[in-house]
């Protein structure tokens, strides 16, 4: 393996641009006209900042990785990059992407994007050995993406980019415990404590799941409730909302891995989906 594409692995890139998207989402939603070329610009600094918190963790986990056959080939437990060259990527794409912000945008999308750098990198990823309060806590720089970008857009904490935050983190629980119930034994490997107390695939980990998601169905309407769409998001919302529910139903019933990981697929297509929904309803 190359050093470039080393680099290029420390980014975790499709989850840095999952994350990266929702922030253009909420650039667009704020945004008075639709500008592609500044939600582009939020995006690649969502993108930088995001593969700066990825790269951290990755720091603090390379003992860890080794352990788990998931991430036994990184870079960082192969020895293809140093400890010291990934905190200087980290450092430059940090920088690079908090200053994007910034300058081109506003201080408090940079001052957001740090508190979520911050979180994720120092607070959620040692979290993950000790207490399953680690999704919680992760969820928070993992609801974050919208709401920056709508302040980005905005200039402004305002009530419709908290909504934003609102669905997203409520999406992080089921999502996060379907990964976690899927790489259980992995996890186990090097001490993972993702799975809601008491940390086993039974019931009770399984009804959990269904609650934050029917959670989820209320929250996503609330978009339409206070005027930010038109008719159309509520629906798709709503049949998405419903969709996933009875995905964890099937878990309820059959504690299954089969079950988990089409809940883990179907939270991968419910959030782009309702979030291009909410862009092309919007009033």
């Amino acid at each position: 393996m190359s050093k470039a594409r080393a680099f290029f692995q420390l980014l975790k890139f499709r989850l840095a641009l999952t994350v990266a998207f929702s922030s253009a989402i909420g650039y667009l939603l704020g945004a008075h006209e639709l500008n592609w070329g500044r939600a582009a610009l939020v995006m690649l600094g969502g993108l930088a900042i995001t593969g700066s918190a990825n790269t951290i963790n990755q720091i603090f986990e390379i003992d860890l990785d080794k352990m788990m056959k998931r991430t036994a080939q990184r870079p960082l437990p192969l020895g293809i990059l140093s400890v010291r060259e990934a905190w200087v990527f980290t450092v430059v794409l940090g920088v690079a992407g908090l200053a994007l912000l910034a300058y081109f945008f506003n201080p408090v999308a940079a001052a957001l994007s740090l508190i979520s750098l911050i979180l994720y990198g120092f607070i959620y990823t040692p979290l993950k050995t000790i207490s399953p309060i680690c999704v919680a806590v992760g969820a928070i720089p993992g609801g974050m993406p919208p709401l920056i970008g709508w302040v980005a857009a905005t200039g402004f904490l305002g009530l419709e980019g908290w909504i934003l935050f609102g669905i997203q983190f409520m999406w992080q629980f089921p999502h996060f415990w379907a990964i976690a119930w899927v790489l259980d034994d992995d996890y186990k490997k090097a001490g993972f404590k993702m799975l809601p107390t008491p940390g086993k695939k039974d019931l009770r980990t399984a009804f959990q799941i269904m609650t934050y998601t029917l959670v989820l169905i209320p929250l996503s309407l609330l978009p339409f409730y206070f005027g930010m769409t038109s008719t159309t998001y509520p629906m798709v919302a709503a049949i998405c909302g419903v969709l996933f529910l009875m995905q964890t139903f099937y878990l309820m019933r059959t504690i299954s891995k089969k079950a988990a990981m089409s809940i883990m697929f179907g939270s991968f297509l419910y959030l782009p989906i309702v979030q291009i929904a909410l862009v092309l309803d919007k009033i």
